[in-house]
């Protein structure tokens, strides 16, 4: 298996670049079997979760071709299959996004539940709500989720909760749907937005994203294109909190400043230093953190995939702060390794109560998650002596060359690998 190791106090300076969004990725990527012609995808970042989506394109019968290390090309003319693989699906939450483009395109899809980190229970209520307005029925087979429909006909929909995947796949299936299809109460997410302009330049007549309405009027063929990927605002956010941790000077390039507002307001509560530029940001810290609360919301509010990160820093912070999750019924499962580190967190179900201890210690931990995972190597980077992290492909799901990207800014950070029998041995 394989672990980085921190050496930690070390304050990152210089520039980063941010890769394209994870969040969009995965969703813009199964869109693409809504095509008659080849897609080719730029701003791809090199994650596993974009891995496992190729793979399962290939699997379907799509041609994929590598252009580049950012770029992709996607061929669906030759799908041959309505069944995405459950050893694939199984790994990754984005998976269930092949309902609503298969529908679209086959009348017809089987994917197995969605997998990825636990946050505890992930009910896809609203995706089947959704679905069966505009005409599927569903049902499960052999652990694998089956929906079918003769024609797929628009219809009102609307969501008794904000649901990012259920507006996505509602959002796929509607498109090449007979009529017109209005959601109410969609997610408002920037990668919401980016499928939409994905969808409308190869043809699709979609309007509204980004607001709490979407209108889709359904359109019978889609032509192939090209796109690129949105920035991606987690690890731009993500970074933002890594400089802060450490008391760094780090200017973030490729993002979009509008996305990272919500984190960009804490952070200055927190008497962080954050200056904007057209497609970059600065975050600057001199002198010490401020307690602060945080409650999650869907977009426009604070991100869920960012209050592990957040965690950290109110953990370094003077005083006592409150984190209020809002979104996720078990997101607090990393709390114990920071506690690991000297962190004082008291956990009541959504509620987080951080008292600041001003410094962490390096000690042994694990990524529970992807951003736990991030937020673990945050921890890691401001803190004193030596940290080590295990289960890091949780990690590497979202982050792209993070280990080369912290070493540019500074820090001591390096990848390890240890043998399986050697790891066993010692665990025992």
């Amino acid at each position: 298996m394989d672990k980085f190791v921190i050496n930690g106090g070390k304050r990152l300076q210089g520039e980063v670049t941010i890769s394209g969004a994870k969040n969009a990725a995965v969703a813009i990527l199964p869109a693409t079997v809504l095509a008659d012609g080849p897609c080719r995808i730029e701003n791809v970042p090199n994650i596993s979760d974009v891995s496992v989506i190729t793979e399962i394109l290939y699997h379907l019968g799509a041609g994929v071709r590598v252009i580049n290390k950012t770029t992709v090309e996607i061929d669906p003319r030759h799908i041959n299959s309505y069944s995405v693989p459950s050893e694939l699906a199984r790994s990754m939450r984005a998976s269930y996004y092949f309902i609503g483009g298969l529908l679209g395109r086959e009348r017809r899809a089987r994917v197995t539940m969605p997998g990825g980190c636990d946050f505890g229970v992930r009910p896809i209520d609203q995706h089947i709500k959704g679905l069966e307005s505009l005409g599927a029925k569903w049902g499960m087979e052999h652990g694998m989720l089956s929906f079918e429909a003769q024609e797929l006909v628009g219809s009102q929909v609307y969501f008794d909760m904000v649901s990012v995947g259920a507006t996505v796949n509602v959002m796929l299936a509607a498109v090449k749907a007979r009529g017109l299809t209005v959601i109410e109460n969609a997610a408002r997410e920037p990668h919401i937005v980016d499928l939409a302009n994905f969808l409308n330049t190869i043809g699709a007549d979609i309007m509204g994203a980004g607001t709490d309405v979407i209108k889709i009027r359904g359109v019978s063929h889609l032509a192939g294109g090209t796109y690129s990927i949105i920035p991606d605002q987690i690890e731009a956010g993500t970074y933002m909190a890594a400089a802060a941790a450490t008391g760094g000077d780090v200017l973030i390039r490729n993002v979009i400043p509008k996305h990272l507002e919500s984190i960009t307001a804490k952070l200055e509560e927190m008497g962080v230093e954050v200056e904007e530029y057209d497609d970059a940001v600065r975050v600057r810290r001199a002198g010490p953190l401020q307690r602060t609360n945080v409650k999650t919301q869907p977009h426009p509010g604070f991100p869920t995939d960012m209050q592990p990160q957040i965690t950290v820093l109110l953990c370094l912070a003077q005083g006592t702060s409150i984190v209020a999750e809002n979104v996720w019924d078990n997101r607090f499962k990393y709390v114990e390794e920071l506690r690991r580190m000297g962190a004082n967190i008291q956990v009541d179900g959504k509620i987080a109560v951080v008292e600041g201890v001003g410094k962490l210690l390096g000690a042994p931990v694990r990524a529970v998650d992807l951003r736990a995972g991030a937020a673990m190597v945050i921890a890691g980077l401001a803190a004193e002596d030596h940290t080590e992290i295990d289960d890091i492909y949780h990690i590497e799901r979202g982050y792209e060359n993070l280990v080369e990207k912290l070493t540019r800014l500074g820090a001591d950070i390096r990848r390890i690998h240890i043998p399986d029998d050697l790891y066993l041995a010692k665990a025992l």
